[in-house]
């Protein structure tokens, strides 16, 4: 039995982007409730090497923007990256999800051996693309929705594994 591409990227996606959603609304309450500035949870990081909250969630966001379309053979939309506050890292998750709910399965599948080459700061990296999304974009689409959860929870949100894992 096989799996589509499409079954394995855009309800994964979704998903992962949703319970995200759901951790960064407990982290608003958390800083309305205690009386914390939101920036302060925004631009938290687990170390001074990391990046902050903020730019977890964009790029939570744009790795499954770009992943899909790449997968597709279209256009990625591009954000500004210039988000601050709870609402507007929110927003921008909706819009990610927005995008991903535009494809088609017959976009996605048949893309397992599509050529995927990727320019990084210092060099090129090439995959086909069912390694591209089981080994580069999923993965990290789950490092970057675990640091955020990390993050929240460091700072004190009360969150637990099943903010992470959603409602099945």
């Amino acid at each position: 039995m096989t799996i589509s591409m499409y079954k394995a990227s855009i309800p994964v996606s979704i998903r992962a982007l949703n319970n995200l959603i759901a951790i960064l609304e407990k982290g608003a309450t958390y800083a309305e409730t205690k009386k914390i500035d939101p920036s302060v949870l925004i631009n938290s990081r687990l170390s001074p090497d990391m990046l902050p909250l903020s730019k977890q969630v964009q790029i939570a966001s744009d790795m499954v923007n770009r992943g899909t379309a790449r997968l597709a053979g279209v256009e990625a939309p591009k954000f500004e990256d210039n988000e601050t506050t709870f609402p507007q890292l929110i927003d921008r998750i909706h819009q990610t999800i927005s995008h991903l709910n535009t494809f088609k399965p017959e976009q996605i599948d048949g893309s397992e051996e599509r050529e995927i080459t990727i320019e990084m700061r210092d060099n090129t990296i090439s995959f086909q693309g069912m390694p591209y999304l089981l080994y580069f974009v999923l993965p990290n689409l789950y490092f970057h929705v675990t640091t955020a959860y990390d993050i929240l929870r460091h700072c004190g949100v009360e969150l637990g594994k099943k903010d992470f894992l959603g409602q099945p």
